[in-house]
């Protein structure tokens, strides 16, 4: 009885964001230990289902840079990696996109369906869907900084909003694999957590949500007294120059950054181990992990 008056409470707290965020777009960067441990994937779908039921719009970027390392070494090639971007040559361009698109975003998007969500598969080369160009990546040496040329690395140059907007108005969920497509039909592989904060702009999104491994950001990594649930952006800048916000976590906070500053109302990340971590962001009075914010 008790548990059923819990649950009772837990859909009274809900309601009112419900009504709150009817109708509004929410992106979401799919990553880390969420995708490839078989429970979570499950509660993600739950939660991207669910969310589509309660009237919102979710939009879901997905990563897969493990799986692609994994399918490298099964073909006998090392990864190497650059500012944390993968150094991609065209032999590895080409085993990039058939794992996010043809493995990835096959499975993400059957999941979700088969929990009663109306998903669609997409990438870039979509409707080009996500135009871009080559990015060249910063390094230092001896104190001097240059440009490196990484291969089939790309930066979003446009994104087809028309096209999303128009499959979220239909009831869809667009499910993106960060693949881009280049002036003359190029294959770029560009960085998820990327295409997350670009998307997240183009739609003027109400919430960009980035899933990763950790519960969110800390002062200082190895003690959990420093965890910062705000995140300002004069604070996460001194962090990265500092070297505190370093790696993987760099792009993540600078798509939040850029979504911000174009009409995306609120940015979180998130710890995508915890089980329903994404309804308890959005659906919750306590939240979930660090809110960036200007």
């Amino acid at each position: 009885m008790f548990e059923s008056a819990d649950k009772i409470e837990t859909l009274i707290e809900a309601m009112p964001y419900i009504r709150k965020y009817q109708n509004k777009t929410v992106v979401i960067k799919y990553g880390g230990h969420a995708m490839v441990n078989e429970e979570l994937k499950k509660k993600v779908a739950q939660d991207i289902a669910f969310l589509q039921f309660s009237g919102l719009r979710p939009v879901v970027v997905h990563g897969g840079g493990p799986e692609i390392t994994d399918m490298l070494k099964k073909v006998g090639k090392k990864s190497e990696f650059v500012n944390g971007l993968r150094v991609t040559d065209g032999e590895t361009v080409d085993i990039a996109q058939m794992v996010l698109v043809g493995r990835i975003n096959t499975e993400v998007t059957a999941t979700i369906n088969m929990f009663g969500g109306k998903a669609i598969g997409l990438n870039g080369k979509d409707a080009s869907l996500l135009r871009a160009e080559k990015v060249l990546s910063e390094v230092k040496e001896n104190g001097v900084t240059k440009e490196v040329d990484i291969g089939f690395v790309g930066a979003v140059t446009a994104v087809n909003a028309h096209l999303l907007n128009s499959l979220l108005d239909n009831d869809y969920i667009p499910i993106i694999a960060p693949i881009g497509v280049g002036e003359n039909g190029e294959t770029f592989n560009i960085n998820a957590d990327t295409v997350a904060g670009e998307i997240a702009a183009a739609l003027h999104a109400e919430k960009l949500i980035m899933l990763t491994d950790v519960k969110g950001i800390f002062e200082d990594y190895k003690n959990p007294d420093t965890f910062i649930s705000t995140l300002t952006f004069d604070k996460a800048y001194e962090m990265m120059m500092k070297g505190t916000i370093d790696g993987g976590m760099i792009p993540k906070v600078q798509a939040c950054i850029h979504a911000l500053n174009h009409m995306t109302s609120k940015a979180h990340i998130i710890d995508g181990r915890t089980p329903h971590s994404i309804l308890m962001e959005i659906f919750t009075d306590r939240g979930s992990g660090t809110m960036v914010a200007k």
